[in-house]
């Protein structure tokens, strides 16, 4: 694992991710009304409802009482004393079911903060389930949470979070015997340097790798479904995912894709859109609903992390796992990609002998469109900053090395050697 790398590349580390996913994980967290289940897949379930609770949801102004049970996971101290948190899950929620999902943690100066929302998420959006949604708008003046990421308020003060726990709260119609199956939960905890400029990294996969990766385009469904963002011109989130999700050989079935217009090409794309959507953000790009969808298919699982430079990518393409990576940056700062951009999904798919990036980028004219190969140096930059300049020459913020990998729940042994070195056991 980890204690094999080199030493630097241990005093590099900017993120930790650690998750609860295996039977022994399930039993050492506290479970009020929720039964561990062993297996090929452990997971938590709905036993015996600690009561029931009214939820209004605020996009659809239904009020409704709800059966649940909670499970709250062991303390986690972060090795990497953290000014950003996201966490991330997988489960399935019937109809009639839903997940909620909490932060909570200790800082370092030793007060706590409050239990924080993280997301509201079920897999469909029908009258009987509640609208998937972040809730925006979480502070108590030293942390706060917008959409799907924590963060520390003011990072120059030195305060950092030093401990977590994760609460999951499952949700079902009184009186059923419905429920939530959760197989994985887990929380990226990270201290990204303030940094325009990353150093360079050295090329480590000598012949290169092309993974075969399926090319969508986003740019082909402009205007198709404008209630998910309008349409597919900000698709660039579930439209890699669904590249990744077919790359394992998983797709929606025909009655999943039965509600999209027959006329539209694609219509797993339409599909994905609707179901990463949050009703909250208004957008298909929150993270962990694009993990947690990808989770939604057979035996699959998806994470949020940070990677701390291209070499972890290159390990992960080496391993056969491609990586969704999340950047923004200047037409200037990208050549060949021919726009710019304030946040983009991408998806690296491998690198060439010389090292520079394959990415299948989903703002393309059309399908046929979607590879290319962008320069190394260029590229690394954009995606592991955290401050750029913008248009105007004011400066705007980067996402430090984020990055979604789906991968199977049973992975091969290089694949799980691979993510273990991530912290994704």
């Amino acid at each position: 694992g980890a204690a094999a790398a080199p030493a630097d590349s241990k005093a590099a580390r900017v993120a930790e991710y650690h998750g609860w996913s295996g039977h022994a994980d399930w039993l050492a967290g506290a479970a009020q009304g929720v039964r561990a289940e062993a297996g090929a897949r452990p997971g938590i379930v709905l036993a015996r409802p600690l009561g029931s609770v009214d939820y209004t949801d605020p996009h659809t102004g239904t009020k409704a009482a709800w059966e649940y049970a909670t499970w709250t996971s062991p303390v986690r101290t972060l090795s990497v004393p953290a000014t950003e948190a996201i966490v991330s899950w997988n489960a399935r929620t019937p109809a009639g079911t839903w997940i909620q999902i909490e932060l909570k943690g200790t800082y370092t100066d030793g007060s706590a903060t409050p239990w924080y929302v993280m997301g509201r998420w079920a897999s469909d959006d029908g009258a009987s389930s509640i609208r998937r949604t972040s809730v925006d708008d979480q502070s108590d003046d030293k942390s706060s949470v917008w959409t799907d990421t924590f963060s520390i308020d003011d990072p120059a003060s030195g305060l950092r979070l030093a401990t977590y726990q994760v609460r999951l709260t499952l949700y079902r119609k009184p009186g059923t015997k419905l429920t939530p199956t959760v197989w994985r939960v887990g929380a990226m905890g990270s201290d990204v340097p303030d940094r325009f400029e990353v150093p360079a990294s050295t090329p480590s996969l000598p012949k290169g790798r092309e993974l075969g990766v399926p090319r969508y385009s986003q740019e082909i469904h402009k205007g198709q479904y404008p209630e998910y963002d309008n349409g597919g011109e900000a698709w660039c989130s579930p439209t890699s995912s669904q590249m990744i999700i077919e790359y394992w050989g998983r797709k929606p079935s025909a009655a999943d894709l039965s509600w999209v217009n027959p006329d539209y090409a694609d219509p797993q794309v339409c599909h994905a859109a609707r179901a990463t959507f949050d009703y909250q953000y208004d957008g298909c790009g929150n993270w962990p609903f694009n993990a947690a969808y990808a989770a939604t298919y057979r035996d699959m699982q998806g994470v949020v992390t940070r990677l701390g430079s291209l070499t972890d990518a290159e390990k992960l393409i080496g391993a056969g796992i491609p990586v969704i990576t999340s950047q923004s940056f200047l037409k200037t700062e990208l050549d060949g990609a021919g726009y710019g951009t304030s946040g983009h999904l991408m998806t690296v798919i491998g690198f060439t002998a010389d090292g520079d990036i394959i990415a299948n980028d989903p703002a393309s004219p059309s399908n046929d469109a979607v590879r290319h190969v962008y320069k190394r140096r260029q590229w690394e930059n954009i995606w592991l900053r955290t401050k750029r300049y913008d248009a105007n020459g004011k400066v705007a913020s980067g996402t430090g090395g984020v990055c979604y990998l789906y991968f199977p729940a049973k992975p091969t042994s290089a694949q799980r050697r691979v993510l273990g070195e991530l912290g994704i056991r």
